[in-house]
């Protein structure tokens, strides 16, 4: 009985860890510790970090039935070293990477990774490469990595970087958030994350959450998304945005149960 403890409140310590990955960066989560071999962990989207209410409320939940989390900060995100990332799908599932063989190193195993947003594309992206993982959970992930560009960067895109070698992006102040290179962009535009997803493991078990009401990925990403990955299960929480900002409960609940099936 790996959760055995779960019932009578489990002893849970928090503390931060800093993990350096490929590029000598360091990663800065934070562990809720619950002392069970298995550890979840927790990915962000776009521009957002460990924080997330959604990570937060997660690792509350599942630390609970006394599983371990780590949730953590993509480089250039909240606490981590390294520059922002308008792009880098496949450098975040090199992040994790790093963050899996970081706890295989301490005799510890992570169960599952699940990833919000941008991070939905990244689980999935990683799973596809790594094959090492037995549970992925993908919220609201974009199926789609390349929709929303010209939106973003403005029609004429691709002449401007060959001009330019690079695009600023600026934030509603005006202030520059990230540059875009030209690398950068090819490496979007290479991302294809359907195609990733006809690669992943058919023994990983995949959960795909998406609400019905979210006007950053439309629910329609989560129905292909069904319709591709061989071991899915899909989950449409009506009404829900794309932060969940109503819903964390069905949200937590959904995917607690989804990663220990004995609560089912």
């Amino acid at each position: 009985m790996a959760h055995s403890h779960s019932a009578q409140n489990p002893v849970t310590e928090q503390r931060r860890v800093i993990i350096t990955n490929k590029h000598g960066e360091k990663l800065v989560g934070i562990l809720h510790e619950t002392q069970s071999k298995e550890i979840v962990v927790l990915c962000h989207g776009f521009n957002r970090s460990k924080d997330d209410i959604i990570l937060v409320n997660l690792a509350a939940a599942l630390e609970k039935e006394g599983i371990s989390v780590f949730r953590f900060d993509f480089s250039g995100n909240g606490e981590s070293e390294g520059p922002p990332q308008f792009g880098g799908f496949y450098r975040e599932a090199d992040d994790i990477r790093t963050v899996v063989q970081h706890f295989s190193g301490e005799n510890r195993v992570v169960s599952a990774i699940l990833g919000h947003s941008k991070g939905g594309s990244v689980v999935l992206l990683y799973a596809s490469k790594y094959r090492d993982i037995g549970i992925v959970v993908n919220v609201s992930g974009c199926y789609d990595v390349k929709r929303g560009l010209a939106e973003a960067l403005g029609a004429d895109y691709m002449q401007r970087i060959k001009k330019d070698g690079y695009i600023d992006i600026k934030n509603k102040t005006g202030c520059v958030e990230y540059r875009l290179t030209e690398e950068d962009l090819m490496d979007i535009l290479r991302t294809d994350i359907p195609k990733a997803c006809l690669k992943i493991d058919k023994e990983c078990r995949v959960l795909t959450v998406h609400g019905s009401d979210d006007d950053i990925n439309p629910v329609e990403d989560a129905l292909k998304f069904a319709k591709i990955i061989i071991n899915h299960r899909l989950f449409i929480i009506k009404g829900a945005d794309h932060f969940y900002t109503s819903h964390q409960i069905e949200l937590t609940s959904a995917v607690v149960k989804f990663i220990n099936p004995t609560l089912e």
